[in-house]
C-alpha cells in the first residue's frame, strides 16, 4: 500500500513538472501526444512501475517513464496501448491517428536496370536487404534521439514520405524518405548523435548508404551517397560529416534520401523533426 502511494506521488510530481498543453492526452497512468498521425513518431510517458505493450510487444521505457513507437504510412485509425502495473492489472487505451493523403510522383530517367532487375541483380538485392535488416535489428539502450534532430543538409525538398513512386512509367513501392536536392559532393551531416550500424559504398538500390542507430529502435538511413565518411561501429555526434551527396543506386541526379525507421516501421523524418526538434 505504501509503495503504491509512493509511486502515485512520484507520478503526480512528474506530471506537474511537464507543461500542460492541448497537445497531450493524459490519464493517471499515461501521457500521450494528441496529434498522432500516420508516419509519425510517438513520444509518450507512463507512470513509474508500469509497463506498456504495443501490438503485443513490450516497449522499452527509460528511467523517467518515457517510451517511443512509430506509426507506419498506413497505420490504423486507432493506436492501442496496453498498460500494466506491477501486479499484472492491465488497462487498454486507444488513441485516434490522423489519416494522411499521399501524392503520386512520376520519375523518369532512372537506370532501367534498377526498375526491372535481372536474376543476378535480384540475388544481389536479397543480399543487400539482409545487410540492411541486420543493421536495423535490436533495440539499444542509447537515448541520442532525446537531443532532437536537425536537417542533414540545407536544400530544396524534392521528394516526401509516403508518395507513390512511378519509375519510368512502372508503379513501384511508396517513397519512405525525404529527398533533399544538392550538388554532388555536398557534405551530409548527422541529424542526431548515434552509432553507425552500416557503412556501404554501393548497395543496388540505394548506392552509398549509411545507417545510424539513435536508440530505442530508432534509426536513420542516408542513401545515394557519392562517398561514405564513417565506418561501422563509429560513434557520431550531431552535425558530424557522415557522407557526401551523390546519385548512386536508383537515382536520376544528385540528392540525399534520408529515411527513418522505428524497428521495422518506416516513419517520416519531417514529422520526427517536429516531434523532436533540436535545440
Amino acid at each position: 500500500m505504501a509503495l503504491t502511494i509512493y509511486r502515485s506521488l512520484l507520478w503526480v510530481l512528474f506530471c506537474l513538472s511537464l507543461k500542460a498543453t492541448a497537445s497531450e492526452l493524459r490519464s493517471d497512468e499515461l501521457v500521450v501526444p494528441s496529434n498522432l498521425a500516420q508516419g509519425g513518431l510517438v513520444i509518450a510517458t507512463v507512470a513509474p512501475g508500469y509497463s506498456v505493450k504495443y501490438k503485443g510487444e513490450p516497449l522499452k521505457i527509460n528511467e523517467k517513464g518515457m517510451f517511443i513507437l512509430g506509426l507506419g504510412r498506413d497505420a490504423d485509425e486507432l493506436m492501442r496501448l496496453v498498460v500494466a502495473n506491477d501486479k499484472g492489472h492491465q488497462t487498454d487505451y486507444t488513441f485516434p491517428v490522423a489519416k494522411r493523403k499521399y501524392n503520386i510522383q512520376s520519375i523518369e530517367g532512372v537506370p532501367q536496370r534498377t526498375v526491372t532487375p535481372n536474376l543476378e541483380d535480384v540475388a544481389r538485392i536479397r543480399q543487400d536487404s539482409l545487410l540492411v535488416k541486420n543493421a536495423r535489428q535490436g533495440v539499444s539502450d542509447r537515448q541520442d534521439f532525446l537531443a532532437g534532430f536537425k536537417k542533414p543538409l540545407e536544400g530544396p525538398v524534392t521528394g516526401v514520405y509516403g508518395s507513390q513512386r512511378v519509375y519510368n512509367g512502372t508503379p513501384k513501392n511508396p517513397h519512405y524518405g525525404v529527398d533533399y536536392a544538392a550538388p554532388k559532393g555536398t557534405i551530409v551531416r548527422a541529424p542526431a548523435a548515434g552509432v553507425v550500424q552500416l557503412a556501404h559504398s554501393d548497395l543496388f538500390y540505394s548506392g552509398g548508404t549509411v545507417i545510424m542507430d539513435h536508440g530505442f529502435g530508432l534509426n536513420s538511413s542516408f542513401l545515394h551517397l557519392s562517398a561514405v565518411l564513417v565506418a561501422e561501429g563509429q560513434e557520431v555526434k550531431q552535425g558530424d560529416p557522415i557522407g557526401k551527396v551523390g546519385a548512386t543506386g536508383r537515382a536520376t541526379g544528385p540528392h540525399l534520401d534520408w529515411r527513418m525507421n522505428w524497428l521495422n516501421v518506416r516513419i517520416d523524418p519531417q514529422l520526427v523533426m517536429e516531434s523532436l526538434p533540436a535545440e
